[in-house]
């Protein structure tokens, strides 16, 4: 995951350029869309049928790189979902600012019953 929001930019920017303070979330979230969210997070996450931005757990930078240290698991979808091209990174559980986000190597569709899980270790967050 690489694409930084307009909002990150800006207060990473401002807080490294001008001493601008920055609090970081105390806890991230990860989002899923239909469509990509582009750096204005105009995109189309996914809503109703159970779903829920989940908690992201992430391992000690090294290298540029941070790693999920757990397992995200979505909630079972109660309606058909669509088909998840894109996660985000996101700053609340609902509402917030979208910190980056990417398109999936895969698509993957969800419908009724389904969940969908990222397994421990597979998301990673570079800087290059």
């Amino acid at each position: 995951m690489a694409e930084f929001s307009n909002y990150l930019e800006n207060k990473i920017l401002d807080h490294v350029l001008k001493n601008t303070s920055y609090t970081s979330p105390t806890t991230v979230y990860v989002g899923l869309y239909t469509a990509t969210p582009g750096e204005g997070n105009t995109g189309t996450e996914i809503s109703g049928g159970g779903y829920a931005r989940q908690v992201l757990s992430v391992t000690t930078a090294s290298a540029g790189i941070v790693t999920s240290s757990a397992d995200v698991t979505f909630p079972q979808a109660t309606a058909n979902w669509g088909t998840i091209s894109h996660i985000a990174l996101l700053d609340a559980i609902t509402s917030g600012n979208m910190l980056m986000y990417t398109a999936l190597t895969t698509s993957k569709v969800i419908e009724t019953d389904d969940i969908l899980k990222i397994n421990s270790g597979s998301l990673t967050v570079s800087l290059d």
